[in-house]
């Protein structure tokens, strides 16, 4: 038998609202929650003055196993975002061999199983190598323990590819995360299209890159009766186009992730190339878009898209380094201090951004709520507690962080996954 756990005086924040109750975890189950629980045996944790999630649920992040372990791997990855307030984080499949069978989707799960922090769930590829041809087994995969199915890193330039892979994801009941990108428009370009692009002198990436294949992949979508999830939203365009799409009925969802809400291609002017991300950094104007379509409804998750790189890879003039920033311990401060200290959205919201949401979206039906006979993945937040981040203290094997030296609102303290109390 499990260890007994009892959070008192806790403040539950779920996608309805927040309650004052006590918390009662039983066998990896919240068992009771009521005020005043009295438990003889428990491991009691005191959460007066702090705020109590569903653990945290990264829909795109990048782990880099196997193959690029020196950059990231399973068990670092998850080590990076339990101190995130993550308790369950989705890997992208390009890695080296791609994950795009049975057998490499088995070796993530098992990775996971062994290393006991975060429970990962790889994405299997939309198409073998992903070289946008021959589409996966989609099925196998899923029985293997995929949870999702993504080129994400390249995009699917066909778009009779597209449709096929749709309408087979459809027929397995298996989630697709389109990185909806056109290559010919973005070719060589390495920050956002506009005038610090010009200012700097880097190649630009029109919006339309991005926000022409979204409407290209919901179309395709809307015609297949299939379900699509776009990836890393980051034009004020690319909202409008998923805004009337899903005023037409097409089954879209889609993800932000928090430097789009924090940050504008500005950061570019020092070149930094921790701020080289794909799809760039835009301006104040699509921030403010995409801060919109969060109120509205329209961006329905918030992701990491963690992105771990080597020192010496990042470490090289703009133009050669790769993109990407890492992502998976600051995202909550990041969105906390962004959206609901701006008054901009409650707590409850940032609870069916990130928990709520994504459980839904993929089919993980025991998480992202805390209620009786859920699964207890629970994270524990100091909402007062301010702090700078320090890109050499991350947990992350890599430490190419944007936000290295930002100040931030919004501490993890505690996180419990199915039950465990994890050391942060």
């Amino acid at each position: 038998m499990m260890k007994m756990v009892l959070l008192k005086n806790a403040t539950v924040v779920n996608k309805d609202g927040m309650q004052q109750t006590d918390v009662l975890i039983e066998d990896g189950i919240i068992k009771l929650l009521t005020p005043n629980i009295e438990c003889f045996g428990a491991e009691i944790i005191d959460c007066d003055g702090k705020l109590v999630f569903p653990g945290f649920i990264d829909m795109h992040c990048h782990l880099r196993d196997p193959g690029q372990t020196h950059k990231e791997d399973i068990c670092t990855g998850g080590r990076a975002a339990l101190a995130g307030g993550f308790t369950t984080v989705c890997c992208m499949p390009n890695t080296t061999p791609p994950i795009d069978n049975p057998a490499a989707v088995t070796y993530v799960r098992e990775r996971s199983r062994v290393c006991g922090n975060a429970d990962v769930f790889p994405i299997g590829c939309i198409t073998r190598g992903q070289k946008g041809a021959e589409l996966c087994e989609y099925g196998k995969m899923k029985e293997s323990g995929a949870i999702a199915v993504s080129d994400d890193g390249v995009p699917v330039g066909s778009g009779a590819v597209m449709l096929n892979a749709l309408k087979y994801a459809k027929t397995f009941d298996i989630p697709l995360l389109s990185h909806s990108e056109d290559k010919s428009i973005s070719a060589g370009g390495v920050v956002n299209d506009g005038d610090n692009a010009t200012i700097s002198g880097l190649r630009g990436i029109p919006r339309s890159a991005e926000s022409a294949a979204i409407a290209r992949d919901v179309l395709l979508a809307e015609e297949a009766g299939a379900r699509i999830h776009i990836c890393h939203v980051s034009t004020a365009e690319s909202v409008d186009v998923i805004r009337a799409a899903k005023a037409r009925g097409v089954q879209v969802t889609c993800e932000t992730c928090p430097h789009y809400i924090s940050a504008t291609d500005s950061e570019i002017l020092n070149y930094n190339t921790n701020a080289k991300i794909n799809p760039p950094l835009r301006e104040q104007s699509d921030v403010d878009a995409i801060v919109e379509g969060i109120k509205d409804g329209t961006i329905d998750v918030i992701a990491t898209d963690h992105a771990p790189h080597h020192f010496d890879e990042k470490n090289v003039e703009f133009d050669y380094a790769p993109f990407g920033t890492v992502g998976l311990e600051t995202a909550f401060s990041v969105a906390y201090t962004y959206l609901v200290l701006t008054d901009t959205i409650k707590p409850s919201d940032l609870c069916r951004l990130m928990s709520y949401t994504p459980a839904k979206i993929l089919g993980l039906s025991d998480r992202g709520r805390i209620e009786q006979g859920a699964r207890a993945d629970i994270v524990i937040i100091d909402p007062d507690a301010e702090y700078v981040v320090e890109a050499s203290e991350l947990k992350s094997k890599s430490k190419n962080s944007l936000f290295d030296g930002w100040k931030l609102n919004g501490k993890i303290t505690n996180v419990i996954v199915k039950g465990e109390l994890k050391a942060l």
